[in-house]
């Protein structure tokens, strides 16, 4: 399970909930988080036969060992934050060659706010509609005063860990849905 983190902050409460996330996959659904920060913006013109950056070739082919992605982000003016966005663009190119195309997915978004980074949530999914990837529905993944939810080592409580869990449970089940 490839775990993509749209913050990049050190402290980053979108990282800690998917730490959180992680450890309650079943046996058997290894997870890793997959480091974004360093592709360098999308680029047509450099994203070439005789020019590939050695960090596009690296993030594609490291995804591509994974079956799922689970993307846990903050939300950035109602939207993901542009490394995220970055993300996904480096790996839906070259054209016909997406690594995203059908690979089941999950969406969380963690906000220090009430509203939970609906719009973040909303407009991920929106990209993943078009690139082909099914998405967890249910349960919707709004995590809201974070703040309140982490303790002083990045754990959460067992109300909170519950919800995860079936988080976590439901995107089992659609990977297992569209398992080849």
């Amino acid at each position: 399970m490839a775990v993509l983190v749209g913050s990049l902050r050190k402290g980053s409460f979108s990282k800690q909930i998917a730490k959180n996330l992680m450890k309650e996959f079943p046996e058997g659904y290894d997870s890793e988080i997959i480091e974004i920060g360093n592709l360098p913006l999308y680029n047509e013109d450099i994203d070439t036969e005789d020019s590939v950056p050695a960090e596009y070739t690296t993030f594609r082919n490291k995804m591509k060992e994974f079956d799922a992605v689970l993307f846990v982000t903050p939300e950035y003016n109602r939207s993901v934050p542009a490394n995220l966005k970055n993300a996904i663009d480096v790996g839906s190119r070259p054209y016909g060659q997406s690594i995203w195309d059908r690979k089941p997915a999950a969406v969380v978004s963690v906000s220090p706010g009430a509203i939970s980074g609906f719009g973040a949530n909303h407009h991920l999914r929106q990209s993943l509609v078009f690139l082909n990837m099914p998405v967890v529905q249910q349960p919707e993944a709004y995590i809201g005063n974070v703040t309140n939810l982490l303790d002083d080592n990045g754990n959460v409580d067992d109300r909170t860990l519950g919800f995860l869990k079936s988080i976590d449970d439901a995107l089992v089940d659609l990977i297992n849905r569209f398992d080849d």
